[in-house]
């Protein structure tokens, strides 16, 4: 899937880019300078000598552009259950699945108290899953703040795809946040015996492939990690498109050193589902796992 930079920028300005009056390859330039500074659209404008609402309109056509190439770049398909394995011998992992929250301006609009998230931030909550290669396999970034990763993963198209059996025999990763099923197994709430400690353990360091990759793609555009000062569509769009270029800068293996992300002895209360209705046969799953690959 290695592409460059000539390849973006045909398929854009073949099948998506307005003209502003501006090259192609101006107008992409503006918009991945606002990405990787984060700032005030003023601060891009003058870049290339514009007023701001021009540098708004190509900040928002551009994203849109390289955002409706999310198919062609954040796939399910994944080959990495090896080195998945190789992290802490937790086996037939296809990926590692959480929530992670990118801050906005209000909304202005009668909906806007929604995307206020338990921190009192306005967020948008984005559901994103990962390979062990830091690649997207998935990426949902229409859901408010307030929003539980659960009933975010419990809407989406991927949860579908699972319940359909598409994994196969393999499973997704996730926290506490989310419900233990026969696809998406989580960590145990109170571990007892050596097995279930040695489970929770695998668990997690594998399950920080996901944190590495979100600190990995925030770094890479820090308007990720600011305020975003745009319209909710335009916020939605910029985070699909920064999605599509992380994956085509992991595969061009464009990263120097990765953020080292500390991983947590405990789940964080907050995001635990404390009453878990999941079916028994949801849990005995996890419990075959453990019986048969984490036997101590």
């Amino acid at each position: 899937m290695a592409v460059s930079f000539a390849q973006i920028y045909d398929k854009t300005k073949k099948n998506y880019m307005k003209n502003h009056g501006i090259s192609t390859l101006h107008q992409i330039l503006l918009a991945l300078r606002f990405y990787a500074l984060g700032t005030m659209l003023v601060s891009v404008a003058d870049f290339i000598g514009v007023s701001i609402a021009s540098a708004s309109r190509i900040v928002s056509d551009v994203s849109k552009a390289i955002a409706r190439l999310y198919s062609n770049f954040v796939v399910l398909q994944n080959h990495t259950q090896q080195e998945f394995y190789n992290i802490a011998r937790f086996p037939r992992v296809h990926g590692v699945i959480d929530g992670t929250h990118i801050l906005i301006q209000s909304p202005n609009s009668n909906v806007g108290e929604e995307f206020r998230n338990r921190k009192g931030a306005f967020s948008i909550n984005v559901q994103v899953v990962c390979n062990c290669k830091l690649v997207f396999l998935n990426v949902v970034a229409r859901w408010p703040g307030s929003t539980h990763d659960a009933t975010i993963f419990n809407h989406s198209d991927l949860k579908d795809y699972c319940e359909q059996g598409r994994l196969g025999n393999r499973w997704l990763l996730g926290d506490s946040g989310y419900p233990c099923t026969p696809y998406l197994l989580t960590p145990l709430l109170n571990p007892n015996t050596p097995s279930e400690q040695s489970y929770n353990e695998a668990h997690i360091k594998t399950r920080n492939t996901i944190e590495r990759c979100i600190g990995v793609w925030k770094r890479r555009f820090p308007i990720l990690s600011l305020k975003m000062r745009l319209k909710l569509e335009n916020m939605q769009s910029v985070i699909i498109a920064t999605a599509v270029l992380h994956n085509i800068a992991r595969t061009m293996n464009l990263d120097e050193i990765e953020p080292e992300i500390s991983i947590p002895e405990t789940t964080q209360e907050e995001n635990v589902i404390v009453n878990d209705n999941s079916p028994i046969l949801n849990m005995s799953e996890r419990q075959l796992l453990i019986n048969n690959y984490f036997n101590v």
